[in-house]
């Protein structure tokens, strides 16, 4: 017989709860796929724009880590809003997201090379590792009333949205990626 591939879920370490632990295992292994998929790439290829009004690759990075944080905070620790700009380095208005039709990338991200992203990401994560670590099993049924009780979530469904959050702007990643290299030879 020839070599056997295993392929596993995994989880973390000194979690309260084996289910945090695994879904905190699959957003790294998220991250490590986002990482991968950008870790090519120029300063000029993070900020390309398929056309004015359109993300960039930076822009989707950069979005990823505020998303994170903002969503950890409001969504997981229960806060009335967040501090990105000071957990990760970036605002909303830094991440230049969404952006109007016609508008250029985020002036915010100009130059940005990939070690920018890469810390803003690893801060953002190292943040929700530490959120993620205290929850139980019980926290995940706990209810997060937003928008003076327009929007109701609870904690287990933000782990999922976080997890789908970063897997649909990966592939946005890559399709960005494919149309630029199509585009420019």
């Amino acid at each position: 017989m020839g070599q056997v591939y295993r392929t596993l879920l995994g989880s973390h370490d000194g979690y309260a709860s084996a289910y945090v632990a695994r879904i905190a295992w699959q957003m790294d292994e998220q991250r490590r796929l986002v990482l991968e998929a950008v870790r090519d790439l120029s300063a000029a290829e993070l900020e390309w724009q398929p056309a004015p009004g359109m993300n960039t690759i930076g822009m989707l990075l950069a979005h990823i880590a505020y998303a994170e944080n903002h969503m950890v905070a409001v969504g997981i620790e229960g806060h009335p809003s967040s501090d990105t700009k000071r957990v990760i380095g970036l605002s909303e208005e830094d991440e230049g997201m969404p952006l109007k039709p016609g508008d250029p990338p985020a002036p915010a991200l100009a130059g940005k090379e990939l070690a920018f992203y890469e810390d803003a990401l690893a801060r953002a994560r190292a943040h929700t590792h530490a959120a993620l670590e205290r929850l139980t099993d019980d926290d995940l049924t706990r209810v997060i009333v937003r928008g003076g009780g327009r929007r109701e979530f609870d904690v287990g469904w933000m782990l999922y949205h976080l997890l789908e959050h970063e897997a649909g702007h990966r592939g946005q990643i890559q399709v960005l990626k494919h149309l630029m290299r199509a585009t420019r030879g």
